[in-house]
């Protein structure tokens, strides 16, 4: 985990629903933002469902909760409706914002190693600074964790 604040990587990436977000359109508040490897997946429902149950608490601490992942616009879309989320999810088809995060990574599953997004959260101020990262997030309690750092700010 970083402690020491760098400049985030631009993300403009299309999201559920179609429409581009750019992520500096939301300065001057802060941004979480969560990669997640699959939607509709268990983990990945746990935490996108629990982002979207505390978006009132981040809102009123100045921070904007994203999801990517490399799903399509229509996967996402998919997810938003059958979950119930409220936060946006952005499409990483190509995965460029994946490498420039560092969270593309070679994975192994049953003994076969394959590559896939590495589940991390990343905490933006709004200045665009990264001033937090997790990595190899374990969705229990995750949510917890990232309100807490940002209290801590």
């Amino acid at each position: 985990m970083s402690d020491t604040p760098y400049p985030a990587p631009e993300v403009n990436l299309p999201r559920d629903g179609g429409e581009m977000l750019n992520l500096a359109d939301l300065r001057p508040n802060g941004v979480v933002l969560f990669f997640y490897p699959k939607a509709n997946t268990p983990g990945c429902t746990k935490e996108s469902i629990g982002f979207s149950e505390a978006q009132a608490e981040f809102k009123a601490l100045g921070y904007n909760i994203v999801g990517i992942s490399k799903d399509p616009v229509k996967a996402q879309d998919k997810f938003v409706e059958k979950q119930s989320l409220t936060v946006p999810l952005l499409s990483d088809e190509n995965g460029t914002v994946s490498e420039d995060f560092g969270v593309w990574k070679e994975k192994s599953m049953y003994g076969k190693t394959y590559m896939g997004i590495e589940r991390s959260t990343f905490l933006i101020n709004g200045e665009g600074q990264v001033v937090r990262e997790w990595r190899k997030v374990k969705v229990p309690g995750h949510v917890e964790a990232v309100l807490e750092a940002i209290k801590e700010l």
